[in-house]
């Protein structure tokens, strides 16, 4: 009984053995399978023998060290070019940098550099450099501030900062009909409402509004805002 289990394990194991074609393209051949039939059933096989791994070696991927053969016309070009390309990207081939130097400025001062500085500068020239200055200096009294010359208008700068109500806040009485119409028609006739507004001081205001330029009796005519100068001052 052990004998007769050990002859088909002894089969299995030169199963196991046979060497596989290369390429995986000769495996559903008739040839192939009565082979290998043959061969785990034990028996012999007059065909074709398969390769032994020193033949397909040999025959399909030569021999050992050689190098693949390059193909022929504008691919040889081509596969020479790479070959050169690797050649000059690996650690001998790689050529070395070549040094730059940074652009130079003249007009960029070097005195915040202590190295370029100390080229040139020593403390004694530091010395006599300051004592000529200090022979340079001038002091400058000061004077008075000139005075801004009047031309008999109103100075609507001061009248701003000699008040304090705000736009809309009624100071000061008007009387009369479309009050607003008559205003807006006025206030036209002016190119700001500063030029607006010194027109209407010069001419009785703000207790009187002539010409009509103050419908709400606020002191402020055609809209004039002294905000912006009271701002000015306090900052």
């Amino acid at each position: 009984m052990r004998f007769s289990l050990l002859i088909p394990a002894i089969g299995l194991v030169t199963a196991c053995n046979t060497v596989a074609p290369v390429g995986g393209t000769d495996f559903n051949t008739p040839a192939y399978q009565a082979q290998r039939e043959a061969q785990l059933a034990g028996q012999g096989y007059t065909g074709n023998p398969l390769l032994g791994p020193v033949e397909v070696s040999e025959q399909q991927l030569g021999a050992p060290g050689a190098a693949a053969p390059l193909p022929d016309g504008d691919n040889a070009d081509i596969a020479s070019a790479t070959a050169a390309a690797l050649a000059n990207t690996s650690p001998q081939g790689t050529a070395a940098p070549v040094a730059t130097s940074a652009p130079s400025n003249n007009a960029i001062s070097d005195e915040q550099d202590f190295a370029a500085v100390s080229d040139r500068r020593t403390i004694e020239s530091d010395a006599a450099l300051i004592e000529q200055n200090r022979q340079t200096y001038e002091v400058v009294a000061p004077t008075a501030v000139p005075q801004r010359g009047s031309d008999g208008q109103p100075n609507i700068v001061q009248y701003a900062l000699n008040t304090s109500n705000p736009v809309g806040t009624q100071l000061y009485s008007r009387a009369g009909f479309n009050l607003q119409a008559k205003a807006q028609r006025n206030c036209a006739r002016y190119p700001s409402a500063d030029q607006a507004q010194i027109e209407f001081l010069a001419n009785g205001g703000p207790q009187r509004d002539r010409k009509g330029l103050d419908p709400d009796g606020d002191g402020y005519a055609c809209g004039w805002d002294p905000s912006a100068f009271r701002s000015a001052v306090s900052n």
